[in-house]
């Protein structure tokens, strides 16, 4: 049965309803987290960098061995067609997120005797409006993080800079950190000690008027992470990637998050430590978020400002 007024998704050839697209419990995204995905976001229903990121998502299948059957350009044309059919279903002030997602199908002969028509990977590409209403609070007392005992892949092992379904690394330290603090954000260590990135984010610090990330060899180099260093560089603020340990972080006057979703996004503490600047967002902070609003022509601070305060849920 179609629900009506149900969200488009592609999959496999096809755009369906939502609750008629299915997976085979065998696919080996399913079974192992053998995917790739990449996600962008529309700023007043347009989307965002859509080149930057279906290149990254092809770096990601690359990286992994995974051939989608598709182009670039076709991967393109489909995510912006997906985007035309689901707009229709959020408001004016509401945004998307934009993902694709692409497993390694099944592959076995054995397992795919029960679907016998299933070859090739699976490739789904879908929308999801953006949590506005539950990260208000955010914006306005900025986010607490908390050192996770879970340290991130080592690239030596698995390359942070591939976005994978497999997040059991990231997911166990957000368990971790949930636990101690549910409104708390997780931050990782690298293998060395030191810092890393969030689930789902990259981290800036400010220290002495220069801005300091980790090396991308560490982390998954995010598109807001470029936008954030491109921003930098046309007011001189000098962008720095470095290995930061805690003793660098305690001693910092700003820090914020990177993200698809969440653009730029104050944090007010580390481990319960406030930032020296002590307000949020810091001014360093405050005027790289305005550069990001002038530059998408959207006012997405606002957008997530003007809701009420609330907790933020575990996602």
């Amino acid at each position: 049965m179609t629900i009506p007024n149900q969200r488009i998704v592609y999959l496999n050839g096809e755009y369906i309803p939502e609750n008629e697209a299915k997976l085979p419990f065998r696919d080996r995204g399913v079974k192992y987290g053998d995917a790739v995905f990449d996600t962008t976001r529309t700023f007043g229903h347009k989307i965002f960098k859509l080149e930057e990121h279906v290149e990254r998502l092809f770096r990601s299948l690359r990286y992994v061995g995974i051939d989608p059957g598709l182009s670039v350009n076709e991967v393109t044309e489909i995510t912006e067609k997906v985007l035309e059919l689901n707009l229709p279903l959020i408001a004016k002030d509401e945004d998307y997120w934009v993902s694709q997602r692409i497993t390694r199908g099944i592959i076995d002969p054995n397992e795919r005797t029960a679907w016998p028509s299933y070859t090739g990977p699976t490739v789904i590409i879908e929308c999801l409006p953006l949590p506005l209403s539950t990260r208000s609070r955010l914006y306005r007392d900025g986010i607490d993080m908390i050192v996770s005992s879970v340290r991130r892949n080592s690239p030596d092992m698995l390359s942070p800079r591939a976005k994978t379904h497999n997040y059991l690394n990231l997911i166990m330290a957000d368990e971790e950190v949930s636990a101690q603090d549910p409104n708390a954000f997780a931050l990782m260590l690298d293998h060395n000690g030191n810092i890393a990135e969030g689930r789902g984010s990259n981290v800036f610090f400010v220290s002495d008027g220069c801005l300091y990330t980790p090396q991308e060899r560490f982390v998954l180099p995010g598109i807001s992470r470029q936008t954030v260093k491109e921003l930098a560089k046309k007011i001189s603020l000098p962008c720095i990637e470095k290995d930061y340990d805690l003793y660098d972080a305690y001693n910092s006057d700003e820090a914020f998050i990177t993200s698809t979703s969440f653009c730029i996004c104050p944090c007010r503490s580390i481990n319960g430590r406030t930032f020296a600047e002590g307000g949020v967002p810091g001014p360093v902070t405050e005027k790289l978020m305005n550069l990001y609003v002038d530059l998408v022509g959207f006012d997405w601070v606002s957008q997530y400002t003007r809701y009420p305060v609330k907790d933020v849920p575990r996602m």
